[in-house]
């Protein structure tokens, strides 16, 4: 069983797409740890702010089955193949890490933005303390520990599923 976590993100219709999107993940991976969610500003362009957060689950699945898997949720939840990569999103799901897979293909492992955007690395930092990241060799405490970017804000929101 891999040890995989996703980020979760949102800024159109954010509660409504974030809300599903997690509900999707829960009932694919009912045995699951998941963060605390955060507000946070756009990165890369100007717009609403997201929701995010990280969750965090074990699978059986490969992962360019769970690749698959995640491009569907993003999908049903009206994202197209089209959308940009700085552009407003009804749901971003992307694999941070499947156990320590290093890889460009077919996702980016481990996530390049995990020790450049505060919006992921916080929630997994809060999840999944003690775990290494398998190029860099430090935890995901002492990554966001030396984590020093002032011009990221994030703030966490009530957040529960019903």
């Amino acid at each position: 069983m891999a040890h995989v976590f996703i980020s979760i993100g949102s800024n159109v219709d954010r509660d409504r797409h974030f809300r599903q999107g997690l509900t999707t993940l829960i009932q694919h991976f009912p045995d699951y740890v998941h963060s605390d969610v955060y507000e946070s500003e756009p990165v890369g362009f100007n717009g609403k702010n997201f929701y995010n957060s990280v969750f965090a689950t074990h699978t059986d699945m490969s992962l360019p089955d769970l690749c698959v898997l995640l491009k569907q949720i993003e999908r049903d939840n009206g994202r197209t193949p089209q959308d940009k990569k700085f552009s407003p999103r009804t749901l971003d799901l992307d694999i941070l890490f499947y156990d320590d897979v290093i890889c460009d293909s077919p996702a980016q492992l481990p996530r390049d933005e995990i020790t450049k955007n505060a919006f992921v690395l916080r929630p997994l930092a809060e999840i999944a303390p003690a775990f290494i990241h398998p190029v860099l060799g430090c935890s995901m405490a002492e990554i966001w520990q030396a984590y020093d970017n002032q011009t990221q804000k994030l703030w966490k929101v009530e957040f529960s599923l019903p």
